[in-house]
C-alpha cells in the first residue's frame, strides 16, 4: 500500500460523514470534466496546498457512491496525467490508486504538494495560481502569490520585509524598542546606534542601502501600531464579547493595534477583565475569583499567536468570550494530532517567533505550556478544553464550570483522557481515586469514576497500565499511545 492511501480514505470518510462536505484536501467527483483548464486549476490548487490533496472519482455531487467502469477510470488517469504535464508551468507529478470505500471502488488521484510554489497555469503568468479554501478552488491573491514565492525560496515569513528604507528615527518610531529591552530585563542602550544594532542582532530589522528595513518579525512582535504595516494590519488580535451563548448579540469588540510581544500583557489583562467571576470562601473570607485560570488563558492565547498560519491573508487570531465558554481561534490547521497536544512538543510554522517569545517569557518552554494550562484547568475543576481542527483553522474551547451531572459523555471522556495524559507525562498514576479528585466525586461514589474510566477505555483513548491485572480496585491507566 502506498503511504498516502490511508490518509486518502480517512479524508474521504471525513468529507462524507455525517454530512457530505468537500474539504480543502479532498474533492470528490462522479466523472471528469472535459474542460482541461478547469481541471488544471484544481491540480494547481492541490499542488499549492500544504501536504497536497486528493480527487476521488466515483462519488456523485450528493456524496453518494457512483462507481466508474474500469475503462473510464483508465481514461481519467491518462487525461489527468496529460493535463498535469502539459497545462501547468511546473512539472507536476500525480499518483493514483483504486480502493474500496463503503463496498464500492473509488479512484483516488493524489496531487502532492509541489516544492516550487506557486504552481500556475502554463498559458498565463505566476498570478494564474490557485488554492483550496472552504472546500473550493479559488484564485490566489497577489499577496498570497508573493508569500508562496518567499516560502519556496526558503525565506520565512518572519524574515520578509514589512517596511523599507527607513531612517534611524523612522524605524525607532514604528517599533516599541523599550519593551524589547524591558521584557528581557536588559538595560536600554544609551545611543540610537546601540538600540538599532541590538534590534538588528535579533533580526527585527536589517540594514539596507538607504537605511533600515523592518522585518515581519520586528513588526509582528513590537509594532506600536500594526495598521502602519500594510500587509500585517489584518494580523491584529480581535476580542469579541457576546451577551449570551451564541454569536447573535455582541456586547463589545476590540481589535488590538500593538505587536504581539509589546501588547501581550495588555491583551491578557483585557481578556481577564471581561470574564465572569465565581464567589469562593477561603479562610472564612468571601472573594471573587475569575471563572477561568489566567495561566490557561495566557498559554492558549500565546499558542494561537505562535502557531497561526501567517500565509493566510485577511485572518488573524480571534478570541470570543461567551457566557459559558471562551473560543480561541487561529488561522491554519495544527501540525500535530489534537489528541497529542499535551504530551507532544508542538511543531510551529513560525519557529523564529516562537523562539523569541519563549525568550521574552511570554510563553512556556517547548511542549510544557499546554500541560500547564490543562493542569490549571483541573485545579479549577473546569470541564476539559476541546481542541478542534478545522479546514483552515485551529480552535481551543474552554468551558465554564458545570456540575458532573450536566456533563455530556464526550465531556467526561475528554476530561478523563486529558487527566490521564497529564498524569502520565508527570509520572503520576491514574486510578479511580485520581479520577474522583478530577471530577470532585465523593469517595462513596466510586462507581461513577469507574464508569467514566470504562467510557474512556471504550473510546480507545486510555488503557490499563497492566493488562493482566484483573482487579479494578488496584487498576491504573495510561494513554492509548504510551
Amino acid at each position: 500500500m502506498k503511504i498516502w492511501q490511508n490518509r486518502a480514505l480517512a479524508l474521504l470518510d471525513k468529507s462524507l460523514n455525517p454530512v457530505p462536505v468537500e474539504l480543502n484536501e479532498m474533492d470528490w467527483k462522479s466523472g471528469l470534466s472535459d474542460k482541461s483548464e478547469r481541471i488544471a486549476r484544481h491540480i494547481s490548487a492541490f499542488a499549492n496546498y500544504p501536504g497536497g490533496g486528493f480527487m476521488a472519482f466515483g462519488i456523485d455531487n450528493n456524496g453518494k457512491s457512483a462507481p466508474l467502469p474500469k475503462a473510464e477510470m483508465d481514461e481519467v488517469i491518462k487525461k489527468l496525467g496529460n493535463i498535469a504535464r502539459n497545462n501547468l508551468a511546473q512539472l507536476t507529478g500525480i499518483d493514483h490508486a483504486v480502493m474500496e470505500y463503503a463496498g464500492s471502488p473509488v479512484l483516488f488521484i493524489y496531487i502532492p504538494e509541489h516544492p516550487e510554489k506557486p504552481v500556475h497555469l502554463k498559458n498565463g503568468d505566476v498570478l494564474d495560481s490557485y488554492k483550496r479554501s472552504a472546500g473550493q478552488t479559488v484564485k490566489l491573491t497577489r499577496q498570497e502569490v508573493k508569500q508562496l514565492i518567499a516560502q519556496s525560496t526558503g525565506l520565512a515569513f518572519e524574515s520578509q520585509v514589512a517596511h523599507k528604507n527607513l531612517s534611524d528615527d523612522e524605524a525607532l518610531q514604528l517599533l516599541d524598542y523599550d519593551s524589547y529591552f524591558s521584557l528581557q530585563e536588559k538595560r536600554l542602550p544609551e545611543t540610537k546606534k546601540g538600540i538599532l544594532e541590538a534590534l538588528a542582532g535579533d533580526d527585527l530589522i536589517v540594514k539596507s542601502l538607504d537605511g533600515w528595513d523592518i522585518l515581519n518579525l520586528g513588526a509582528l512582535l513590537f509594532a506600536r501600531n500594526l495598521s502602519q504595516f500594510k500587509e500585517l494590519k489584518r494580523k491584529a488580535v480581535r476580542v469579541i464579547v457576546y451577551k449570551e451563548t451564541s454569536r447573535i448579540n455582541a456586547l463589545k469588540e476590540q481589535e488590538g493595534s500593538k505587536g504581539y510581544a509589546f501588547g501581550f500583557e495588555g491583551l491578557v489583562k483585557y481578556i481577564m477583565d471581561q470574564l465572569p467571576t465565581n464567589e469562593v470562601i477561603e479562610k472564612a473570607i468571601r472573594k471573587q475569583v475569575k471563572m477561568y485560570p489566567e495561566k490557561a488563558i495566557r498559554e492558549f492565547v500565546a499558542n494561537a499567536l505562535i502557531h497561526q498560519d501567517l500565509s493566510i491573508t485577511g485572518a488573524g487570531v480571534l478570541i470570543e468570550i461567551f457566557l459559558d465558554r471562551i473560543e480561541i481561534t487561529n488561522p491554519g490547521v495544527p501540525l500535530v494530532d489534537t489528541n497529542r497536544f499535551i504530551d507532544t512538543a508542538p511543531k510551529s510554522r513560525n519557529e523564529i517567533i516562537a523562539s523569541l517569545m519563549r525568550r521574552l517569557n511570554i510563553c512556556e518552554e517547548r511542549g510544557s505550556g499546554v500541560d500547564r494550562a490543562i493542569e490549571a484547568i483541573e485545579v479549577f475543576q473546569l470541564p476539559a478544553p476541546k481542541f478542534l481542527r478545522g479546514d483552515d483553522y485551529t480552535r481551543v474551547i474552554m468551558y465554564a464550570q458545570i456540575p458532573l451531572a450536566k456533563m455530556s459523555k464526550d465531556d467526561r471522556i475528554r476530561a478523563c483522557y486529558q487527566h490521564t495524559c497529564l498524569n502520565y507525562v508527570n509520572n503520576q498514576i491514574v486510578n479511580n481515586q485520581s479520577v474522583r479528585k478530577r471530577f470532585n466525586i465523593s469517595k462513596n461514589n466510586y462507581p461513577m469514576a469507574s464508569k467514566i474510566i470504562s467510557e474512556t477505555i471504550d473510546a480507545g483513548l486510555i488503557k490499563p497500565s497492566d493488562p493482566e491485572n484483573v482487579s479494578k480496585k488496584f487498576a491504573t491507566y495510561v494513554p492509548y499511545w504510551s
